[in-house]
Formats: C-alpha cells, sequence, structure tokens
C-alpha cells in the first residue's frame, strides 16, 4: 500500500521532533523529503541518511515496502 506525504512526515517526527521536515509527491510510491535537525550536526551524509531511513521503520525495505523511492535532503540547520 503506498505512502502518504503526511504518514511518512509522522514517522520522520517520531525520531526528529523538532527538525524542519517537508514531504513532497504525490503518487505515494516515489516522494522527496527534507529533514533539518540538529542531530545531524558532526555527521556525514551517509550517517544522516542511514538516521532517516530508520526512523522509516522498513517502509523502504525490499520490493515489498510501501516506499519505493525517496529523493532524501538532509543538513543540520544554519
Amino acid at each position: 500500500m503506498p505512502m502518504q506525504a503526511h504518514e511518512i512526515e509522522t514517522l520522520l517526527r517520531e525520531s526528529f521532533p523538532n527538525a524542519t521536515i517537508q514531504v513532497g509527491g504525490d503518487d505515494g510510491v516515489h516522494m522527496s523529503a527534507l529533514v533539518i535537525d540538529e542531530s545531524f550536526r558532526g555527521k556525514n551524509r551517509v550517517q544522516q541518511q542511514r538516521a532517516v531511513y530508520a526512523a522509516l521503520k522498513g517502509a523502504m525495505d525490499g520490493p515489498a515496502g510501501d516506499l519505493h523511492a525517496l529523493a532524501l535532503t538532509t543538513k543540520a540547520p544554519e
């Protein structure tokens, strides 16, 4: 079952409650997300993105995942 933007934001908000989060996309399968959070400070891009994927709790795991593609931008606040 495809995921809607608000469902993705809800999952991300559980792990990043104070983050700036913007989720886009309208087909429920190919989505984009911008996550800006202080917890990313000092972490490289791979570490940041792994944290976001972990927050999605398996929604992108394998061919049966609800979310097929997520264009992801992560960074610490300026």
